[in-house]
């Protein structure tokens, strides 16, 4: 096979999924779950009342 003499570069991309993107996506997940547990906790009941 052909070999090519120049390897273009990638640019990383600015949207859609990325690691980085994924990543800070699931440490915000889990800060807001953290909270929602910590407050039914002090107020002895759900957000949500039915």
């Amino acid at each position: 096979m052909i070999k090519p003499e120049i390897v273009p570069k990638r640019k990383l991309p600015r949207y859609g999924f990325h690691s980085y993107n994924e990543r800070l996506n699931g440490r915000i997940a889990m800060i807001g779950f953290i909270a929602l547990i910590l407050t039914e906790f002090f107020l002895k009941h759900g957000l949500l009342l039915w």
